[in-house]
């Protein structure tokens, strides 16, 4: 009798835990319907911030927001009025005047012709550069010997050589057989070279780049 009543209890015991392992399986699957596993989307890199080099270029048509043909409004809106402004900037302002924006590079001289941007001129600033890779302080012999017959070399009006100016122009605007190039379509850069043989001024734009004097 007493075995009959222990095998009764076994039997019990093992029912008994089944029936736990069964609950214990039901409330996991509850649990994982009631919190499904959240999907982790894979993360995208920021980009990177493109440098740009445009202000650290000066062409023919212009520096950074600057191009030939602006007026001066145009101008006065991307880099600020003129940062002197009791300066005279020529005789006749409104045929010819220079002046520099507040917000232009130290060095920079824009010259304006009946209103407009003809030419940007750079003095003093090694850091900006002809699409070439020249600029002030650089030596006439390596524009030369970098862009050979297409620059036009023609002597310093106020001083000895080897100063000398020094001018490439886009396109057939070259000179040739004139003194002059009278185009304002015509767009070229001027090195203007010390008499240390270095560059001293970069001129920028139209056939103004020609001025020896300004806007006088």
């Amino acid at each position: 009798m007493m075995i009959k009543w222990t095998m009764i209890l076994l039997v019990g015991v093992a029912l008994s835990g089944c029936n736990s392992t069964e609950t214990g399986a039901q409330s996991s699957d509850a649990r994982a319907k009631a919190s499904p596993a959240t999907e982790i989307a894979p993360s995208t890199p920021t980009p990177a911030a493109v440098a740009t080099s445009d202000s650290d270029i000066l062409t023919s048509e212009g520096w950074g927001p600057l191009r030939i043909g602006m007026t001066r409004a145009e101008i006065e809106a991307a880099l600020g009025p003129d940062a002197n402004p009791d300066a005279v900037g020529g005789p006749d302002p409104e045929q010819c005047e220079q002046f520099r924006p507040v917000r232009a590079p130290e060095g920079m001289l824009l010259m304006l012709e009946d209103q407009k941007l003809a030419r940007i001129s750079l003095s003093g600033n090694r850091d900006i550069k002809t699409p070439q890779g020249f600029g002030v302080g650089d030596s006439a012999a390596r524009i030369k010997q970098a862009l050979g017959s297409r620059i036009e070399i023609e002597p310093h009006k106020y001083a000895d050589a080897p100063a000398e100016y020094l001018t490439f122009w886009n396109g057939a605007a070259a000179k040739g057989d004139r003194d002059y190039v009278d185009d304002p379509a015509a767009r070229g850069i001027r090195y203007e070279i010390n008499p240390d043989g270095t560059v001293g001024i970069v001129h920028a734009g139209n056939d103004a780049i020609q001025y020896v004097e300004g806007c006088l």
